[in-house]
């Protein structure tokens, strides 16, 4: 390099990186904590019809 100092300025239109980043969290938690209710919700309270549709299916295989 020639000694040139080049710099790095953050672009004024659009979302900054940080931004980008604090989003696809909050985006990415929300999911999360979608999936662990849903997961909640089919641990205590399985439906009766349900009930027997996995018995045996070890079996055979």
């Amino acid at each position: 390099m020639d000694g040139k100092k080049t710099t790095h300025k953050r672009p004024k239109t659009g979302q900054t990186r940080e931004d980008r980043l604090k989003a696809a969290l909050k985006a990415n938690l929300a999911r999360r904590k979608a999936q662990a209710r849903v997961r909640a919700e089919e641990r205590s309270a399985p439906d009766d019809a349900d009930a027997g549709h996995n018995r045996g299916s070890d079996q055979g295989a």
